[in-house]
């Protein structure tokens, strides 16, 4: 089965949108939790616009089970949170700090020299290291030389296509990747747009380890409530 990661980055927007600390990033966690999330996910951007530094470590002592962290490690204050929580999985993502969402992967060509180091100091802290990846078979080729543990797909292209009803292609496409990266001896996440009609096909691609999914469920938590959401989420990744 994929196991689920509950990014509660929206959460925490909606959090700040007044002094009164509701909703409960923390609370939130423990309800995902309670209702059988693998896994919790905050993307700390250096303006804070969402999850704050201080719910890091608050989430950080709280945890039960994986606790995946997002972020550019090429920007502060990235790898001094993460040398202090020491997360079980770093996702590395290339989005600039004014970026609205993050919407393109690692160029590994580009970036390898600044990767190498920074990985392997996220690994001798005790973190598996996901490289955020579009399927870009050339780029994807080339991430075992940088040392990462897995690479976590950027889908929201993949959504795009579905919502339009022209998925087939593209589809391919993210299957053909997450083959090759398989046969690199790489882990294969996937998060970007993910939601309860997308989800079936993309996770049809064989020993998809993990989805990070956020805005989404989310949403659908304000019809259902967070603890049926994070169900029905479940119970689609069981169904496949």
């Amino acid at each position: 089965m994929t196991n689920l990661s509950v990014n509660l980055n929206k959460i925490a927007l909606l959090r700040n949108s007044r002094h009164l600390n509701l909703p409960s990033v923390t609370q939130a966690a423990k309800t995902c939790i309670q209702a059988g999330a693998h896994g919790i996910t905050v993307h700390p951007r250096p303006d804070q616009r969402h999850i704050r530094f201080t719910d890091v470590d608050e989430l950080a002592a709280m945890m039960t089970v994986e606790f995946n962290i997002e972020g550019n490690p090429l920007h502060p204050p990235f790898m001094d949170i993460v040398r202090r929580v020491k997360p079980t999985q770093c996702t590395l993502v290339p989005d600039e700090p004014n970026t609205f969402t993050s919407n393109r992967g690692w160029n590994i060509t580009a970036d390898q020299e600044k990767l190498v180091p920074i990985i392997q100091e996220l690994q001798d802290l005790g973190s598996r290291v996901s490289l955020f990846m579009e399927p870009d078979l050339e780029q994807i080729q080339m991430v075992p030389e940088v040392g990462a543990n897995r690479i976590e797909l950027y889908t929201e292209p993949y959504a795009a296509a579905f919502q339009a009803g022209e998925v087939e292609s593209i589809f391919q496409t993210y299957y053909d990747a997450a083959i090759l990266a398989q046969s690199l001896g790489l882990g294969v996440n996937a998060g970007h747009d993910l939601n309860l009609d997308n989800l079936p096909k993309f996770c049809s691609i064989p020993h998809i380890l993990e989805v990070s999914i956020g805005h989404a469920l989310i949403a659908d938590a304000l019809d259902m409530g967070l603890f049926q959401a994070v169900k029905e989420y479940l119970h689609v990744l069981e169904d496949i």
